[in-house]
C-alpha cells in the first residue's frame, strides 16, 4: 500500500536522522541560495564545498565526525578568500580558484597518505546518509537555528547589501562586516549540506532550489518561500529514491531538484 511505502523507510532510525538533517538542509540551502544567486556567488559555494576537505580527512583520522573538523574550517576558508578580495587586486574568482584547488589537493593527499579504510572517498564525495549519527543532528539543528535566527534578523541589511553595496555604505551600514557574514554563513550551510549530498553535488542544494523559484516568484522574499518549499521536496524525495533504488542520496537529491528546476524553466517558457 502507498501508506506503508511512505511510512517504511523511517522505520528506520538512520533514515529518520536524515530527515531531520535533510529538512533543515532543504530549508537553509535555498534561503542562503537565493543571496548566492543575487550576488552571483555560485562558485564560492563551490569552492568552499571542497576547500573543507582537509578538516573532515582530519577530524575523521583524530576520530571526530567530519563535520566538526569541516565547519572551522570552511569559516577560514571562506573569509580567507574574502580578505584577499578586499585587500589585493586578485580577482574574486582568482582567489577562489587558488584556494578552492590548493586545499582540495591538499585533502587528497592526506587521504592518500593516511590510507584509512575507514574514511570513503564515494561517501565524502557524494554525501551518505547512513553516516550520520546522534551528534551531527544535535550539531546540524543547532547550526540551522543560529543561521537562520541571523538570516531573519538582518534580512533587511542583506538584501540591502546585495542589491546595492554602494548605496548601503552610503546609508551607514556595515557593509563589509555583513560581506564577511554572509560568507560565515554561507560555510555553515555548505558544511551541514555536505553529510547528505557530498562535496561534489552540494552546489546543486544550494543553487538549483532557488534558481527554480526564481523563475516563477516576482519578488525576492517570495522566491526565498518558494525556494525552501522546493529544497524541502527535493531533499525529501532525494531520500525515497535513495532508499528505494539503493543510490548514494547526493545524487538523488541532486537529480530531484534538477527535475523541479526544469518544470520550473517549461513553465516559464509556456507562460512567456
Amino acid at each position: 500500500m502507498l501508506i506503508d511505502a511512505i511510512i517504511e523507510p523511517f522505520q528506520l532510525t538512520f533514515m529518520m536522522r536524515a530527515l531531520v538533517v535533510c529538512v533543515l538542509i532543504g530549508v537553509m540551502c535555498p534561503f542562503l541560495g537565493a543571496h548566492v544567486i543575487n550576488r552571483e556567488m555560485g562558485f564560492m559555494g563551490d569552492a568552499l564545498a571542497h576547500s573543507v576537505l582537509p578538516g573532515m580527512v582530519g577530524a575523521t583520522i583524530l576520530g571526530f565526525s567530519p563535520l566538526l573538523g569541516a565547519i572551522p574550517t570552511g569559516i577560514v576558508v571562506a573569509l580567507t578568500i574574502g580578505y584577499i578580495v578586499k585587500k589585493s587586486n586578485v580577482s574574486n574568482d582568482t582567489s577562489i580558484g587558488i584556494m578552492f584547488t590548493a586545499l582540495f589537493a591538499f585533502g587528497l593527499v592526506l587521504l592518500s597518505l593516511h590510507g584509512d579504510e575507514e574514511i570513503h572517498v564515494e561517501d565524502i564525495l557524494l554525501g551518505q546518509i547512513t553516516t550520520i549519527s546522534n551528534t551531527d543532528v544535535l550539531v546540524t539543528v543547532f547550526l540551522a537555528l543560529v543561521t537562520f535566527a541571523i538570516m531573519v534578523l538582518l534580512h533587511k541589511q542583506l538584501v540591502f547589501v546585495g542589491f546595492d553595496y554602494e548605496g548601503a555604505v552610503v546609508a551607514g551600514l556595515p557593509a563589509s562586516r555583513i560581506d564577511y557574514l554572509l560568507l560565515a554563513l554561507l560555510s555553515i550551510v555548505i558544511v551541514v549540506s555536505l553529510q547528505i549530498v557530498g562535496i561534489i553535488l552540494v552546489v546543486g542544494m544550494l543553487i538549483t532550489p532557488a534558481a527554480a523559484a526564481s523563475l516563477i516568484a516576482k519578488r525576492f522574499s517570495s522566491a526565498i518561500v518558494l525556494g525552501i518549499v522546493f529544497g524541502v521536496a527535493s531533499g525529501v524525495v532525494g531520500l525515497y529514491m535513495s532508499y528505494y533504488f539503493n543510490v548514494p542520496s547526493g545524487p538523488a537529491i541532486a537529480l530531484t531538484s534538477t527535475a523541479i528546476f526544469t518544470l520550473s524553466f517549461l513553465n516559464r517558457l509556456r507562460t512567456t
